[in-house]
């Protein structure tokens, strides 16, 4: 078979179907504004011109004609809020959510992408990176208590290689996953580690804020070595939630999952003020620390104002 490189510096088989005059199908794989990059069935490889608005994203399932793609129907998308207001298709067709965290992370991240993968039906774990510098010990032991109920919890140093083995092996299942983290965590050095062939440019970390800098502009989809796929974002600083119900929250809030042989009165209760509360009885008795069910409180409050903000646009329209 006759390989050639195009501009792109891709390289794409030239010989076999084309998909000139039929649809083929296809993966989006990577996406560069105006051009994603489509892996067929067929095995080929080439990039097709988009509009800069187009909706794709990594992880769609296509049909290629030409020039003309077709997106498939999604079985799962992740979406997430900026600091702005926002809205951003993280990726399609996932199945997990790797939260990655490191000193300095920022707070509140951990428990939107929790609620966030789980109301797009994703299983979400959590990555302790950088276990190898002084004070992550103390970082890690404080979310395995909050968290070690809750999700999957992977210690580990990209950097370093130690700790790798336990997350391989739940990855090699078969996952299509995407890493979310702020800056500064270690997300390149991560799929480094864990797929070597790639090579993605590792950012410094700033000594003022002990926040890193973007080092991956563009999303791509990478296949890991035992199985499995991780898609590569850019790093963002925050996880807001998008059109998320304060009944989901209540529902997915990491720590209020199992209530014991104790049930909430109300089917949709928001675990307020409702009478018959499971949650409020089971922080009263001290089962739920009230710093958690305070920042559930919180949550509680942005989502509600978001629910009243887009009623009354619907109102308006």
């Amino acid at each position: 078979m006759k390989r050639e490189h195009n501009r792109t510096g891709l390289t794409t088989a030239t010989s076999g179907p084309s998909c000139t005059d039929q649809a083929c199908s296809g993966l989006i794989t990577a996406h560069h504004g105006v051009e994603v990059e489509v892996a067929f069935t067929t095995g080929k490889r080439r990039m097709v011109r988009v509009k800069r608005s187009s909706g794709h994203v990594v992880g769609d399932n296509v049909e290629v004609t030409g020039e003309v793609l077709q997106r498939l129907p999604r079985r799962t998308e992740l979406r997430r809020r900026d600091g702005r207001g926002g809205i951003h298709l993280v990726a399609a067709n996932l199945d997990v959510l790797g939260i990655v965290v490191a000193l300095h992370s920022p707070t509140g991240f951990i428990d939107r992408a929790i609620v966030a993968a789980r109301v797009a039906k994703l299983q979400p774990f959590l990555v302790v990176n950088k276990c190898d510098l002084d004070g992550t010990a103390a970082l890690l032991a404080d979310l395995r208590r909050i968290y070690g109920g809750s999700v999957p919890v992977f210690a580990l140093s990209a950097t370093g290689q130690t700790g790798l083995v336990p997350l391989k092996e739940f990855l090699n299942q078969g996952h299509r996953g995407v890493f979310v983290g702020s800056s500064g965590v270690g997300k390149s050095s991560l799929l480094n580690a864990l797929c070597p062939e790639i090579d993605l440019k590792v950012g410094k970390v700033s000594d003022h804020n002990g926040l890193g800098r973007h080092t991956t502009t563009v999303s791509t989809l990478h296949g890991l070595s035992g199985g499995g796929e991780l898609v590569d974002t850019p790093g963002f600083r925050d996880f807001g939630l998008v059109e998320t119900l304060a009944e989901e929250l209540a529902i997915h809030f990491p720590g209020f999952e199992e209530h014991g042989e104790v049930s909430c009165r109300f089917r949709n209760c928001r675990h307020r003020t409702e009478p018959g509360c499971a949650v409020i009885e089971l922080v009263e008795q001290g089962q739920i620390p009230a710093d958690r069910y305070a920042v559930y409180l919180e949550l509680l409050g942005e989502v509600e104002a978001d629910q009243n903000e887009a009623r009354c646009k619907g109102w308006r329209n």
